[in-house]
């Protein structure tokens, strides 16, 4: 068993010699995208394509490389929303270890497959509740009933030196220390083991972690003093949604100094679409919080060296109709109303011509109920080509004769539509 209780950048640098050989060293890529964004030399660290498509193995494999065989025997059973399952899979396949890994039913169907054909004959894939909490509730009491081996996905201190050596890696490929690394957060274990490492070894370079804007557990857990549960969590950023930050990580990332800001799920879709189409990089969406947060909540100084770390690629392709409605939605570019047409012939042809503009577009026409004969309200759904076209429409919508109300993200009635 492991015979440390915090984590040093010596135990950081052990950790990089025992996953020589078994992870991939991913590529640290100059991104002219980015670059021109905040007038800066940006650098993508691409954990997108390490050996289970995010970091998370090198967490997993430094746990259970270090457990003694009669332990391993055992077997071992973890929670996941995805990829730490992934890195579970690859070291229990790696190592011949047997084990159980509990994933909510939020996980993309794609994770859930990769888990299953990493793992082999190795692994049980088991599904249950919504949440990451629900899939720790579950793995734990298994590991109470078995005896098998809990690996946290982000909070023991093997785990968090395994996701530190991104850094080392970082520093050595970059040839120089960057000014400023961003990482994204979830339960804190690749902030708290990067955070570790450069405040030992490189205490100038400003970290900052990012966390999805509906799932800030860190940034509760450093405003109360010790980690604290959310009362509501969005599950979208799935790779880092969690509801309460570790009991390890929190007093690892308060002690480093490290920053830390948060992103709205919409900005980070916006990224995602940037990444795919720009720079040909297939980003989940805890994998461009970092690089969502340039520029809009976190700043630079000019020709300053940033470090954005891409921290997983497990994205499946059938979210991608809602990741492009998030993000027109967070641009102020697609609207949704209920318009309330007479029952009387020309009257949609009059809402295309009078309300409409020359650019806008409808997305979606459904009525919603036909409440007599006389009015037919419709939920539609309009595309307008620039943010500041909005007013214009409004404006005409509340000229028009028909009854119009519009659909507020966040409203009840926005949710049970959409």
């Amino acid at each position: 068993m492991h015979d440390i209780d915090t984590v040093t950048a010596a135990t950081i640098e052990k950790a990089a010699e025992r996953l020589a050989g078994v992870v991939t060293r991913t590529p640290l890529e100059p991104s002219a995208r980015l670059s021109s964004r905040v007038d800066a030399q940006v650098w993508v660290k691409r954990e997108d394509l390490q050996t289970v498509r995010s970091y998370k193995i090198r967490g997993a494999y430094n746990f259970i490389v270090q457990l003694d065989e009669d332990v391993r025997a055992r077997g071992v059973v973890c929670a996941s929303a995805g990829n730490h399952a992934q890195g579970v899979a690859y070291a229990c396949r790696r190592l011949g270890a047997n084990g159980r890994v509990y994933v909510p039913g939020t996980t993309p169907r794609q994770k859930r497959e990769r888990i299953a054909t990493l793992g082999g004959a190795h692994i049980e894939v088991i599904v249950v509740g919504e949440t990451y909490e629900d899939a720790f509730a579950a793995a734990n009491e298994d590991a109470q009933r078995t005896g098998a081996t809990l690996v946290p996905a982000f909070d023991d201190v093997r785990t968090v030196a395994g996701q530190g050596t991104v850094a080392l890696e970082v520093v050595e490929q970059l040839g120089f220390v960057p000014d400023v690394v961003v990482v994204p957060v979830g339960g804190g274990g690749l902030l708290a083991g990067v955070g570790s490492w450069l405040r030992e070894r490189h205490p100038d370079v400003r970290v900052v972690g990012v966390e999805p804007a509906g799932a800030a557990c860190m940034a509760a857990a450093i405003e109360a003093g010790h980690p604290v549960r959310l009362p509501a969590l969005d599950s979208f950023v799935d790779g880092a949604a969690v509801r309460e930050a570790g009991a390890v990580t929190y007093p690892l990332i308060r002690e480093s100094g490290a920053e830390l800001t948060a992103v709205a799920e919409g900005a980070v879709c916006t990224e995602m679409l940037a990444m795919y189409q720009s720079d040909g990089i297939i980003a989940e969406p805890a994998g461009a919080l970092a690089a969502a947060s340039l520029g809009t909540v976190v700043g630079v100084e000019p020709g300053q060296t940033v470090v954005c770390l891409v921290s997983g690629g497990n994205n499946d392709v059938s979210r991608y109709s809602e990741i492009l409605e998030r993000s027109l939605m967070h641009e102020g570019l697609k609207h949704y109303f209920l318009v309330g047409f007479p029952q009387e012939p020309g009257a949609l042809r009059r809402f295309l011509e009078q309300v409409l503009g020359p650019e806008d577009d409808i997305t979606r026409f459904e009525y919603v109920k036909r409440t007599n004969r006389e009015m037919g309200p419709a939920m539609v759904g309009i595309e307008i080509a620039r943010s500041a076209d909005l007013p214009g429409l409004l404006a005409r919508m509340a000229a028009s004769p028909l009854q119009v109300e519009r659909i507020e993200p966040g409203s009840p009635l926005f949710h049970f539509l959409l």
